[in-house]
């Protein structure tokens, strides 16, 4: 089966509020990227600053499921705010800490069925392509 060929880039701009102690929050900047190119992955891009970024790449699958239960296990969990569901509780776990941020679920959801719109659930075997995953993988000197 050959892969789908076209390539489509979904970026999403949003705002996360990280839970620094407790009832205080600061606000992050967040783009959520999904590309065809990697159909299972979404990119969370943290804006730490003017040049700084940090990027965790996390299942497509996972921040779905977190719109309705806890999800993930290790190094990211999202599930609803027990307390305030219309909010998402995202927790990263790194070895050199730990933050927990809130955003509307209805944002997630809304850059969710964007990328469904492109590529449904269930149908993301079609766009990979073993080739460009092995070039991901291996080194270009083999």
């Amino acid at each position: 089966m050959m892969a789908k060929n076209h390539r489509t880039i979904i970026r999403f701009a949003t705002v996360f509020s990280l839970a620094a102690l407790p009832g205080v929050s600061a606000p992050v900047r967040v783009e959520l990227r999904y590309e065809t190119r990697d159909p299972y992955a979404v990119a969370v891009i943290f804006n730490a600053g003017q040049s700084h970024q940090v990027r965790w790449e996390v299942a497509r699958d996972l921040l779905a499921d977190g719109l309705v239960a806890d999800s993930g296990e290790g190094d990211m969990r999202i599930g609803p705010c027990p307390d305030k569901p219309e909010l998402l509780l995202i927790t990263l776990r790194s070895p050199s800490g730990q933050a927990t941020f809130e955003t509307p679920a209805e944002k997630l959801a809304q850059f969710l069925n964007d990328t469904y719109d492109i590529v449904e659930p269930g149908d993301e075997h079609r766009w990979m392509s073993v080739d460009e995953a092995l070039n991901r993988l291996l080194p270009n000197d083999l």
